[in-house]
């Protein structure tokens, strides 16, 4: 697997990467997540689940991963991994997150799993415990989902924190979630600290069905900064686990493009992602190794203008997207 520049950062990066938002905490909002854990749900089961997913990961070329605080023991699973494999800090790149606190206490059916707290004191909190899990390891860290209703963006205390780490060698970022992501991103894209752009990377979901953030992420990554795809795969509701009747039609395009280029659906759609010029890094979300494998396929499809033409017509209007996908079941 190829590795290119992540913007400014000085980092290298592969086209793909693993979050594991699904493999450190029981239970997660993709379709068939349950499934996927089948059982094996305490904390020693899904840690020997989760490095087995991570060594196959690396066995298929991927160097990025990509963690939070709020991925229940995601950060310590990924950190022991590391050691255990006793990977060299400059083969890999390694990204958590700030600003959720995991609340479910590994239960699935936790009324709250997690809670968005963007405060100084959070940053203050959690960044200790992200250093004594990742170590040296760390390379980019992010501010979980922010918002333009968190304030963070005006918060010239957490930004004083954040070009603090910046200063010791951290890459800083932010996360995007919902309809207005790409609002957040063009104010975040102003943000600085003694008239140094603050942000040195963003994260963002754009798939087939949610592509609202395109231009804002293209214009991000044309002024130097990496960019990162996650849930290019919609959480599921772009692989054959998705028998909505309401999607059927949509399923019958992505089937027929996905067998026009001897592939299948969930490769497609991250082939998808992974055209974008200013796509540094998609994420896989895979949970088990086969899905790893079905996703590091999307690297040598072939996608081309037809796909993409076809595939333009799943488009949704964001704020449904959002609402859907926040209808989903944690499982």
């Amino acid at each position: 697997m190829d590795h290119r520049p992540f913007g400014r950062t000085g980092l290298r990066v592969t086209p793909m990467g693993l979050g594991l938002a699904a493999l450190g905490r029981p239970g997660y909002i993709n379709l068939g997540h349950g499934d996927d854990l089948a059982g094996r749900r305490s904390v020693e089961q899904l840690e020997d689940h989760a490095h087995r997913v991570l060594d196959a990961a690396w066995d298929a070329g991927l160097r990025y991963f990509d963690v939070a605080r709020s991925y229940g023991r995601g950060e310590a699973f990924l950190g022991r991994w590391l050691r255990r494999r006793a990977i060299d800090p400059e083969a890999v790149v390694v990204g958590s997150k700030w600003g959720y606190t995991y609340t479910a206490d590994w239960q699935v059916d936790a009324d709250v799993h997690e809670v968005k707290d963007h405060a100084r004191a959070t940053f203050e909190r959690q960044w200790p415990a992200t250093r004594a899990a990742l170590g040296d390891q760390l390379d980019l860290y992010q501010i979980h989902s922010a918002t333009l209703e968190t304030g963070v963006l005006d918060d010239a205390d957490v930004h004083a924190a954040l070009a603090d780490l910046k200063a010791d060698g951290v890459a800083v970022g932010l996360t995007l979630s919902g309809p207005r992501q790409a609002v957040t991103l063009e104010q975040a894209l102003d943000v600085t600290v003694d008239g140094t752009p603050l942000f040195d990377a963003v994260q963002a979901t754009w798939n087939v069905l949610e592509r609202s953030a395109g231009p804002a992420l293209a214009a991000a990554h044309d002024d130097g900064r990496g960019v990162i795809v996650k849930e290019a795969l919609a959480n599921g509701r772009l692989t054959p686990r998705n028998d909505e009747p309401a999607f059927a039609d949509q399923h019958a395009l992505l089937h027929d493009q996905a067998r026009r280029l001897d592939t299948t659906v969930d490769a497609l759609a991250l082939a998808a992602v992974l055209h974008q010029p200013w796509a540094d890094v998609v994420l896989s979300g895979a949970a088990r190794i086969e899905h790893l494998h079905a996703n590091v396929a999307a690297l040598d499809v072939d996608f081309d203008d037809e796909a993409a033409d076809a595939l333009a017509a799943l488009a949704e209007a964001p704020a449904a997207y959002w609402q859907t996908r926040d209808e989903l079941a944690w499982t």
